[in-house]
């Protein structure tokens, strides 16, 4: 799966070079019909050349016709990430909008205004929700930069990989208030080398979606197997309640900005990015990530698989 802004930064490059390659063979294609047609029809002296030019013309036209269906898959692709970066400009417009506007309302009314010690510790509450989703918005944009510069941050280190998912889970659970009991973590641990904050991020992002989009109340589950009988890779399935995703965009929600449906008809926060640096994670800790149907008959399953040890094999964490 290449990422998206490697095909951005080339998309204007490729298309343009393409584009004056195929006039350049048009207009040989032209010359070469229009030359044949005047001296090479019916004349017994230009017989071999006749063919050699008719042969060359023909290769010239499949390499036309190639380069046509390459520049057209080109213009979607193109048209495609246009599009998904339209629904970014427009979630990230309103996830600043909205908290901001709220943030500006309650300064203004605890300003102009004597409220109740209940009501201004309730506005302070309020405030401080919009400002921790204001935070998570920098983070995920922070995040998302990251994955397109060169790694220059901490080294590798053996993780307590359900460790982990368990402190990620209650952080979900602290975000949303909800109680701990929604989000259950059982099965085998295994040790993965990796950066801390890299697996924080997968895992994070992936329950905070199970209990974003999950049900009326949100329950998620997360479960651990290992492959195979040389345990060389564990398998992390995070199954939540919630409405599923259609198989048909299961590929897509990976994409840099991808989100379904339309982004000013949504009701939950978000910025597209969230999956799209679960993948890329992923991906460079040689691991695997992909979307099945919840065993209990609705909702949606990530299943993510990482190479791991029962032992930890390199310096652990701190």
């Amino acid at each position: 799966m290449a990422p998206d802004y490697v095909y951005a930064r080339r998309s204007l490059k490729l298309p343009i070079v393409l584009g004056v390659v195929l006039i350049i063979l048009v207009v040989l294609l032209t010359v070469g019909w229009v030359f044949l047609s005047v001296f090479g029809i019916g004349s017994g002296q230009l017989g071999y050349f006749y063919w050699t030019l008719l042969s060359v013309g023909a290769v010239l036209f499949a390499i036309v016709l190639v380069g046509v269906v390459l520049y057209l898959a080109l213009s979607v692709k193109a048209i495609n990430l246009n599009r998904r970066q339209s629904n970014f400009m427009d979630s990230v417009s309103h996830e600043l909008k909205s908290p901001i506007a709220s943030l500006k309302l309650y300064l203004q009314t605890l300003s102009k205004r004597d409220v109740s010690h209940e009501q201004r510790e309730q506005f302070i509450g309020l405030m401080l929700e919009d400002v921790q989703r204001l935070d998570e918005l920098i983070n995920h944009l922070l995040n998302a930069a990251k994955l397109d510069r060169p790694d220059l941050g901490d080294k590798a280190v053996s993780i307590d990989l359900m460790r982990l998912i368990e402190r990620a889970a209650s952080t979900v659970c602290n975000r949303y208030q909800i109680s701990e009991d929604s989000i259950s973590v059982s099965g085998p641990s295994g040790w993965v080398v990796a950066k801390q904050v890299d697996l924080e991020m997968i895992f994070r992002n992936l329950i905070d979606n199970a209990i974003k989009y999950g049900g009326a109340p949100p329950k998620a589950q997360v479960n651990s197997h290992w492959l195979h009988q040389k345990k060389t890779k564990l398998v992390i399935q995070i199954a939540d309640n919630g409405p599923g995703i259609p198989i048909a965009q299961r590929r897509a929600v990976f994409r840099r900005f991808a989100r379904l449906g339309l982004e000013l008809e949504r009701t939950k926060p978000g910025t597209g990015l969230g999956l799209y640096i679960v993948g890329t994670l992923v991906h460079r800790l040689k691991g695997q990530v992909r979307i099945l149907n919840s065993p209990e008959g609705e909702g949606t399953m990530f299943e993510v698989s990482l190479p791991a040890t029962k032992q930890a094999d390199a310096p652990m964490e701190t």
